[in-house]
């Protein structure tokens, strides 16, 4: 694998650990800026709404020019959003560094995608993927957990400083990595970006990337009740099955990654199937604390085992001009994240008990399966269809040539 993958991962790492680590410094945000929790939470809505339009809109913007310059300016972006977070004199203006902060997220992805398959072997695409997701994965390990504590001892604004550090390294890092050869501005430009989202099988893809995540986010969204309340854990022990949680996801994404170089159909189905079968399971292994700590571990395997397929599944539908549909893939794993828990929370409120967002998670990614299948089939009926028209249009050549 070329080393150039390693300044990806660093990107996606600062970006990972921005996106969580709010979740962990709410209170002394809340604190410093004299309001509520609540009002507070409103600052990892605005860092989601920026993922989910900076992600096709930067893409479009950008689609003429080369990717190795768009990933530099986009993580330089990232860099600029994190240091306003950090000198933001209020809430307002906190609330907005956020929202810039996010814009870059989803292109960077989406984008460094597409380069990191552009440099291996077809047979290492997913593989490729997968290790620039690792930097994400990685961060919910060590960056999202460092950054609290950083946090909660200097202050938060020191932890938006330290991210901003981690930007300005992961812009080195490209610029010294990221080779110019296979980073030339794409010859579809905008008009054939917009036209590969035209597609269903595109349209499907990424339907099934918001089934597939949202089933992950219904269940996730509400895992520390889960484990206080059903499995009776407390304190420091939800905090270290939160990192088994990451070290799981890692797992995953890796094992991920190798398993649809080889089938990426069968990782895809396999995968949405085993995070179905683990969320059905959560009502009885949230019973005692050991079967709890291997369910959110399953958990996080299972789920990001589908990462890799998923991406690797939207740049396949698009694949004439495959970055903006790329970027889009990351504001529906985005829109996966609001609308899965906005469903378990349905079940919450209904009273369905404390681990029904997990079956209702179960229920979403059977429906992922679903919505994949109908993919595959659309796909096998216009290759059918292909097919039968260069059948067709050969036809005539060869009855010319037997009359000749």
């Amino acid at each position: 694998m070329p080393l150039a993958l390693l300044a990806l991962a660093v990107g996606a790492f600062g970006i990972g650990t921005t996106e969580f680590v709010m979740m962990g410094l709410l209170p002394d945000v809340a604190d410093d800026l004299r309001i509520s929790i609540p009002t507070a939470g409103h600052l990892v809505s605005a860092y989601a709404l920026g993922v989910v339009i900076g992600a096709p809109l930067l893409a479009a913007v950008t689609a003429r020019m080369s990717r190795r310059t768009v990933l530099i300016g986009l993580m330089a972006l990232f860099v600029v959003g994190n240091a306003l977070s950090a000198f933001a004199p209020g809430y307002e203006s906190l609330l907005g560094a956020r929202f810039l902060s996010g814009l870059p997220h989803g292109a960077f992805f989406g984008v460094g995608a597409v380069v990191a398959t552009t440099m291996v072997a077809p047979e290492r695409k997913a593989r490729s993927v997968s290790l620039m997701f690792l930097g994400l994965t990685v961060a919910n390990v060590v960056g999202v957990p460092v950054a609290t504590l950083m946090g909660q001892h200097l202050g938060w604004r020191a932890t938006f400083l330290a991210v901003s550090v981690i930007g300005v390294a992961a812009v080195a890092s490209l610029a010294l990595l990221i080779p110019h050869d296979h980073t030339h501005a794409p010859a579809t430009g905008l008009r054939g970006e917009l036209a590969a989202l035209r597609s269903l099988p595109v349209w499907l893809a990424l339907g099934t990337t918001v089934a597939g995540f949202g089933a992950l986010f219904s269940a996730y969204s509400y895992i520390i009740p889960m484990l206080t309340d059903a499995a009776g854990y407390a304190g420091a022990g939800v905090t270290l099955l939160l990192a088994l949680f990451g070290v799981g996801a890692t797992a995953g994404n890796l094992l991920g990654g190798r398993l649809a170089d080889h089938s990426l159909r069968g990782t895809l189905f396999g995968g949405l199937t085993s995070l179905a079968v683990v969320l059905a399971l959560f009502p009885l292994l949230m019973h005692t604390e050991v079967t709890a700590a291997l369910a959110v571990t399953l958990l996080g395997t299972a789920a990001f085992v589908t990462g890799s397929p998923l991406q690797l599944m939207v740049m396949e539908k698009a694949a004439a001009a495959p970055s903006l549909a790329s970027s889009a893939n990351q504001a529906a794993f985005n829109l996966a994240n609001a609308g899965g828990a906005w469903i378990g929370g349905l079940a919450l409120a209904a009273g369905l008990g404390t681990t029904s967002p997990a079956l209702t998670g179960a229920a979403l990614a059977v429906l992922g399966l679903a919505v994949a299948a109908t993919a595959y089939a659309v796909d096998r009926r216009h290759q059918a269809v292909h097919e039968g028209r260069v059948v067709a249009a050969h036809v005539p050549e060869q009855a010319g040539a037997l009359r000749r």
